[in-house]
């Protein structure tokens, strides 16, 4: 498989890694099943194990923990922070006080003395960026971590950490994890050329869009074991009542003569889309089963012809999210919130 530098991190990763978000009941309850997953994932030249502590309440981190108990030398392990680990207030977020105790348990789960790469999972208004960064950097020098990373940051955010974390002296990010897919371009737009700019290196995750360019979506009902039936919070993503939804579907149609043309099947036009951008250091594929794997790692070869990118582009224009509500990622709440852009007045600002 090929091999890549992770930004300016001196770390070569494969340009396929490992997601385990299905890892646990998230997606595959048997954890024999999982190990033997990620064994395969290695033995085929995968170096890139990718979790989180929410996946699974901490299940998924357990399993990689067990798959990699004699092969963690072999692995850049990733895994990240910030979505709620119970019900306690302060177990979430990017305050310094979660951070590390977060990473701790992520590190016990893991069975291992170290992250080689580990995330702040989204950005987090309610924290000092600085008062994050800090910590993040704590971790480094205490031996906890070897690379700070950022996920789903947008572009202002990129610059805002790199720039906070020079002038505050603390570690800089070196690795982003944003969403990218053919249905789902708009990093194109201004989070790879700043990243590239500020020599990050790019892990991106969805590269089949929850399932849409699997072509498994184009039925009156979804398949009772995908995505869209399991993850009941998604329904949205799946409503083919939306307009995005039904444009997302026309894509796919389309798409799927392209990939008929060049002859290579929708999911693997999908991957070496992904694999293809030179900003993007690796693309994480997420099976649930060993099947599933395999036939993500058969695209780990192909090159798609210009003129099969070009088609693509005509109709996925590049930077454009087709669906931006529900694949962005992250979404600014000062635009989710109606009350964020309402000036409040009168007695309700407690004035006469």
């Amino acid at each position: 498989m090929e091999q890549r530098r992770l930004g300016g991190t001196g770390i070569t990763v494969s340009a396929y890694a490992l997601g385990a978000m299905s890892f646990g009941p998230l997606g595959n309850f048997d954890v024999d099943d999982c190990v033997r997953i990620v064994h395969r994932a290695l033995d085929h030249g995968v170096n890139v194990v990718d979790t989180a502590d929410i996946y699974s309440a901490g299940e998924s981190e357990r399993i990689v923990g067990r798959a990699l108990a004699d092969r963690r030398d072999d692995v850049v392990l990733a895994s990240k922070c910030f979505w709620p680990m119970g019900a306690d207030v302060n177990r979430a977020g990017s305050s310094r006080r979660w951070i590390v105790r977060a990473c701790e348990e992520s590190l016990s789960r893991l069975g291992t003395d170290h992250l080689d790469v580990y995330y702040l999972h989204k950005p987090d208004p309610a924290t000092d960026l600085d008062e994050s960064l800090g910590a993040m950097s704590d971790l480094v020098h205490q031996g906890k971590v070897r690379t700070v990373g950022i996920s789903t940051f947008p572009a202002d955010g990129i610059v805002d950490a790199v720039w906070t974390s020079e002038r505050r002296h603390h570690v800089r990010p070196r690795v982003e994890q944003p969403p990218y897919s053919i249905l789902n371009r708009g990093i194109e737009r201004d989070v790879l050329p700043t990243c590239a700019r500020y020599g990050l290196g790019v892990m991106v995750w969805g590269p089949l869009n929850g399932g849409f360019l699997t072509g498994k979506y184009t039925g009156a009902e979804a398949p009772p074991d995908s995505r869209a039936v399991r993850w009941e919070r998604q329904r949205a993503t799946f409503d083919a009542e939306r307009p995005e939804v039904r444009h997302k579907h026309a894509i796919v149609a389309a798409l799927g003569a392209i990939a008929d043309d060049a002859g290579v099947s929708l999911t693997h036009l999908a991957l070496a889309f992904a694999a293809e951008h030179p900003a993007v250091s690796s693309v994480l594929v997420g099976p649930r089963t060993v099947e599933q794997l395999d036939d993500l790692l058969d695209a780990a070869d192909l090159v798609l012809e210009p003129e099969v990118l070009d088609a693509i582009d005509a109709l996925v224009p590049p930077g454009i999210d087709v669906d931006p509500v529900t694949d962005a990622g992250w979404t600014r709440p000062w635009l989710a919130d109606p009350a964020a852009r309402r000036r409040v007045r009168g007695a309700r600002a407690g004035t006469s």
